[in-house]
């Protein structure tokens, strides 16, 4: 019994010191594992931590790679502009007839510039789109990109790619505020070359016509300070005569611009050395004078705008507004024009626009001819509603033309009266656009018929084919500006 005892003591003794130890061995194994498992979730929280950072890293620059392209897209349209100008619309005269070629230079004295008011003659579709990209630099230099193409065309088809025109008018760049030019007399001055119209031409949009208008391909530099009221443009164009034998002979004008306050002095010179190559007497040189004054009201008289100037020109410059584009102009030529307009505002709802444009030559084309022509148009406009307005105009010009082929002498009427729509009626005489109907009474006396510049025979009015003494013109126009 007694070994039994022992044998079980020992036995217990045995297993119970084995359990012990192992015990002891689990728990430390545990605890390693706890250790272990801390110590790979700290791995994993770091990697975590990083992987957020990462992200949002990568998300702040997703962010501000938006905003940059944002901001790229915003300054690369803010540098780009669209201008235009159109003019459309359909004309028939009481045969139910479409009328075509009548215009403010529809009487014989039109082809020396003698227009008359504009409004319910036109029947071209004429349209100028013209784009602009602008550069910058961080010292604020500029530059601008000017492209322009224009159309016209006297038709009322859908499709006049056979009839039509398309031009480039302007391709050039203009540059300003250059750092090279600080502290001198250019340093609020721009420089540009290229083909374009001079920007600095004014116009009388009520007769369609320029007080002057320059333009070809060449270069020039705008706004020379002078003195902090004088400011000079000076600039050189090339081109080529409007006249088909002549087309191939190249014109150049130089010019020098002044405004002075509100006074305009513009001084021109032509050269167009081939011009005389056949012994024809044509004139190679010219010499042409602007004096203009650009008000800030009208006439002194009331609040509104008035412009007034006169021209002078010999041999080339004897064409005293599209500046050496005629050559079959003699050396002897010469021209002198006055014209004036003017806006205001009579009442409320009422609107009044004078113009008045007259001209003497001679020598102009042949020995011995004279031309003398006035014009006068009256342009009114009343505001029916927000929306709807009615504008009347009438328009006289008086002529005595001798050609030595041909003499005319007498007088045209016109009166046109517009029902027409624009956004706002009290915005003035140049808020567009505008969509127009119009009735127009020509008149004029039957001594005009026939009359040409060169002997040809030939029975109509002016450039129509109107014969009698009078027409009824009724139509539809849009016109845009922007």
């Amino acid at each position: 019994m007694k070994k039994r005892s022992a044998l079980a003591i020992g036995i217990a003794l045995a297993f119970g010191g084995s359990s012990a130890a192992w015990a002891q061995d689990d728990a430390a194994r545990i605890r390693e594992l706890e250790a272990r498992l801390a110590a790979m979730e700290a791995q994993l929280q770091a990697v975590l931590s990083v992987a957020q950072q990462a992200n949002d890293t990568a998300a702040e620059a997703k962010a501000a790679s938006q905003v940059a392209v944002k901001k790229e897209v915003a300054e690369t349209a803010r540098s780009f502009e669209f201008h235009g100008y159109a003019r459309s619309g359909t004309t028939s005269h009481a045969d139910m007839f479409t009328v075509r070629g009548v215009g403010p230079y529809i009487t014989p004295a039109g082809e020396l510039g003698g227009a008359v008011g504009r409004l319910g003659l036109e029947t071209d579709t004429y349209v100028e789109a013209k784009l602009l990209k602008n550069f910058t630099s961080d010292d604020g230099s500029w530059a601008t990109f000017n492209f322009m193409l224009a159309d016209g065309v006297n038709s009322n088809n859908d499709w006049t790619g056979g009839e039509n025109g398309v031009n480039v008018r302007h391709a050039f760049v203009e540059m300003g505020n250059l750092a090279s030019f600080q502290g001198t007399r250019l340093e609020n001055a721009s420089i540009w070359a290229g083909k374009r119209f001079d920007k600095k031409n004014f116009d009388i949009h009520f007769l369609d016509t320029d007080f002057v208008f320059l333009a070809g391909t060449g270069a020039g530099v705008y706004d020379v300070e002078v003195t902090p009221d004088w400011k000079a443009s000076f600039s050189a164009y090339g081109r080529d005569f409007l006249n088909e034998d002549n087309d191939s002979v190249k014109s150049y004008v130089f010019t020098a611009n002044n405004f002075i306050g509100n006074w305009q002095v513009m001084v021109n010179g032509m050269r167009a050395k081939q011009n005389d190559s056949n012994g024809s007497g044509r004139a190679k040189t010219g010499a042409h004078g602007l004096l203009a004054y650009h008000g800030k009201s009208f006439y002194g008289l009331a609040p509104g705008l008035s412009k007034t100037a006169i021209l002078a020109g010999r041999g080339l410059g004897a064409e005293v507004k599209r500046l050496g584009a005629v050559g079959n102009l003699l050396d002897d030529a010469r021209a002198v024009r006055f014209a004036s307009f003017g806006t205001m505002e009579l009442a409320p709802g009422w609107a009044i626009a004078p113009a008045f444009m007259a001209e003497v030559s001679k020598d102009r084309f042949n020995r011995g001819d004279k031309y003398k022509w006035a014009s006068a148009s009256l342009r009114l406009s009343q505001a029916i509603t927000r929306n709807f307005a009615m504008q009347y105009e009438g328009s006289f010009q008086r002529m005595d033309l001798d050609s030595t082929f041909a003499e005319a002498e007498g007088n045209f009427y016109k009166l046109t009266v517009a029902p027409t729509f624009k956004l706002d009626t009290l915005a003035g005489f140049f808020a567009r656009p505008e969509l127009r109907l119009f009735a127009s009474y020509l008149k004029w006396d039957e001594e005009l018929n026939g009359f040409t510049y060169d002997g040809t025979a030939r029975e109509g009015f002016g450039n129509t084919e109107f014969t009698g003494s009078s027409k009824w013109l009724v139509g539809a126009q849009m016109e845009v500006w922007f």
